[in-house]
């Protein structure tokens, strides 16, 4: 690991593999929800509804696996399809009540787990390293062409 870089990719991919850490609820007692299923919910929660076509653009993906993601989404009654309320064609995607408390009761979980790993670090520390992780999500982005809009 001769380079920062390297680092990097080292350490992110351990990132990825803790991920599950955060949120000791099951998904069997009405608790987590798939990592596809919380991004996409996040997304929908923060644009308003969404099309398939909508969601390809956003996220770089392939209808088909919008179209699978979406369907899993529909049976678990977190979104739900709707006419489009600017009058277009595509039928569009909105969070249901349900699909809103269990985003909101998974966030929370991630928030809390987060604290539990940062729990010994200065505000200060958490502060900066947000904006390292912004400024790198926002990088990726704009390499990407896809920006995600932000609080």
């Amino acid at each position: 690991m001769d380079k920062p870089t390297h680092l990097v990719e080292f350490e992110s991919m351990l990132i990825g593999r803790h991920a599950l850490l955060y949120g000791p609820r099951s998904r069997a007692a009405g608790g987590q929800l798939d990592r596809s299923a919380y991004v996409l919910l996040t997304r929908i929660r923060m644009h308003g509804p969404m099309s398939i076509g909508q969601l390809s653009e956003a996220f770089g993906l392939d209808a088909s696996t919008l179209n699978r993601q979406t369907a899993a989404m529909l049976r678990a009654g977190v979104v739900e399809r709707i006419p489009d309320p600017d009058g277009g064609i595509a039928r569009k995607f909105r969070i249901t009540e349900e699909g809103e408390r269990r985003l909101e009761a998974d966030r929370a979980s991630n928030v809390e787990g987060l604290e539990r790993v940062m729990e010994d670090w200065s505000p200060e520390d958490v502060t900066r390293f947000a904006a390292y992780l912004e400024r790198f999500n926002r990088d990726i982005e704009r390499l990407e062409g896809r920006p995600w809009p932000r609080p």
